[in-house]
């Protein structure tokens, strides 16, 4: 059985830098080409929550495009509209959406506590490891798999990240950081700078918010896991 794995993936196991591409705009053709942009990028976010980007089509179309670039596509995420009251599994349907359209990860906005992390990552598992569900007739064919060998594998090969962006998820960071089958973090600095009562980074953040930053790295760090953030622009 060939192994599902993706540029992120592999970058993750391998504890390397991996640097990605933000895409904001609708359109198979604006992903396709921000995708092959560079040999450099591991990875390309379809933000589904503050870009032009509709879950279904836009998302499904954009995935499948992107795969379409061949196995050394860049990893494709998604960032749900979701935020917040995620705990509940309202979620859900938004994340098995992303997944079921190919997407080899998925970012959720706004979690601040532990509960919320564990319905992500539920959400994001198959059983026995979550309540995912199973049955898309397109999902293995954006993988370039059969549907049995996705099934078996994709527990493994799918990422997992959670926005630390409120005052509350930095104060409850080290029970976000303990769930399992969580990946890694990602920081929204502009959300977290006006939640902790600074200025949005301008370029860069406010020094107060960068210890902050720098202090969700090590701890993710020392629960071995993964953390990304977006660089200020040029």
């Amino acid at each position: 059985m060939a192994s599902l794995t993706h540029p992120l993936l592999t970058a993750f196991r391998a504890s390397k830098p991996a640097f990605g591409a933000w895409i904001t705009l609708p359109g198979v053709l604006s992903a396709r080409t921000a995708a092959a942009s560079s040999p450099h990028l591991s990875w390309v976010v379809l933000d589904c929550e503050h870009g032009a980007i509709s879950i279904q089509p836009g998302a499904a179309e954009s995935a499948h495009a992107i795969a379409g670039l061949g196995p050394a596509a860049p990893t494709t995420i998604v960032r749900i509209p979701a935020t917040g009251a995620c705990a509940d599994g309202s979620a859900g349907w938004q994340i098995k959406n992303v997944l079921d359209a190919g997407a080899r990860g998925v970012i959720v906005p706004m979690v601040s506590t532990r509960a919320q992390a564990e319905s992500v990552v539920a959400a994001s598992r198959f059983p026995p490891r979550g309540v995912r569900g199973f049955g898309s007739p397109f999902t293995h064919l954006a993988w370039g798999t059969s549907a049995g060998e996705y099934l078996a594998q994709a527990n493994d090969a799918i990422v997992v990240l959670v926005q630390i962006e409120t005052a509350a998820g930095v104060e409850n960071l080290d029970g976000i950081l303990s769930v399992d089958g969580l990946d890694g973090v990602f920081i929204g600095p502009y959300d977290l700078s006006l939640s902790l009562g600074f200025p949005a980074p301008s370029p860069d953040p406010h020094p107060e918010v960068e210890k902050v930053i720098q202090s969700i790295l090590a701890s993710a760090h020392a629960k071995g896991k993964k953390m990304a953030g977006l660089l200020p622009p040029a």
